[in-house]
């Protein structure tokens, strides 16, 4: 049995406990949320996943295992004291390591505690045949995101188009990986995600836009070496508490959950 603290109870955190409330396998001891969100949490797991409590820090327990699944904010307050602690961690927004030092910090913390952060491939695929073509020789990686309007609510891209008004798609965005994730952060974590396992977050080329035919969040990647090349087209289904973000990165937390908790895993 896994035992598991996890960080943030919004739209993934609670999708998360949906899928694992009656598996053995995986158990929450503890949801970690703002001191101002305690009550509402609680009310919320007393019927979601009354197995866990809720607290605004470890608090003193050492779970097996402590997932990020809570935003930016979270890395610096709970996820590098975990890690320099000796608690194994595992990141959904990935796009927090756009932030110049970021990285550096959870891998040194990491290093302290002898122990591992992971990011989660989230909404993409094929992040393990990005990495293995790295080993040989990547030449280029470039990557497309198309998602309705109404994804890109309350960001850079409201003063650059009429999202409410758009009749054809429009490029919200065009350059590094290492932009997209600072401007949209909520949205680009599939960029920042690529760009660690292949090229970087400065060569890894990005292309955002906002189209109002779009009903499905749509990422194609296309990548280029020594290897050959692919090209991957995902359309994926946003999550209804939260059109910014993917459900299939909700599904990716509970494989990764299964495989730290199972024997055989792939």
């Amino acid at each position: 049995m896994l035992r598991v603290a996890m960080i943030g109870c919004g739209a993934i955190g609670a999708g998360v406990l949906e899928l694992l409330k009656h598996d053995a396998e995986v158990v929450f001891d503890l949801v970690i949320v703002h001191a101002a969100a305690v009550d509402s949490a609680r009310a919320r797991l007393g019927a979601l996943y009354p197995r866990a409590r809720v607290d605004v820090g470890l608090s003193g327990a050492r779970p097996d295992l402590l997932i990020e699944c809570a935003g930016h904010s979270a890395i610096e307050a709970h996820i590098i004291p975990a890690l320099a602690s000796g608690i194994p961690c595992m990141l959904v927004s990935a796009g927090v390591l756009a932030e110049a030092g970021l990285a550096e910090k959870l891998e040194q913390a990491a290093r302290h505690g002898q122990t591992q952060v992971q990011l989660l491939p989230g909404a993409i695929g094929a992040i393990d045949a990005l990495a293995a073509a790295r080993v040989g020789g990547l030449d280029s990686v470039v990557y497309t995101c198309n998602k309705p309007p109404g994804a890109w609510k309350n960001t850079p891209a409201e003063r650059l188009v009429d999202l409410d008004a758009l009749a054809a798609a429009a490029t919200i965005f065009e350059g590094s990986a290492r932009e997209a994730a600072r401007l949209y952060p909520k949205n680009a974590n599939v960029a920042a995600t690529l760009s660690f396992a292949g090229l970087g977050l400065d060569r890894t080329r990005v292309r955002l836009l906002a189209d109002p035919g779009a009903a499905e969040n749509m990422h194609h990647v296309v990548a280029q070496g020594a290897f050959g090349s692919f090209e991957l087209t995902m359309r994926g289904k946003p999550l209804a508490a939260n059109p910014k973000t993917s459900a299939l990165t909700v599904f990716s937390v509970v494989r990764a959950l299964h495989n730290r908790a199972r024997t055989l895993c792939i």
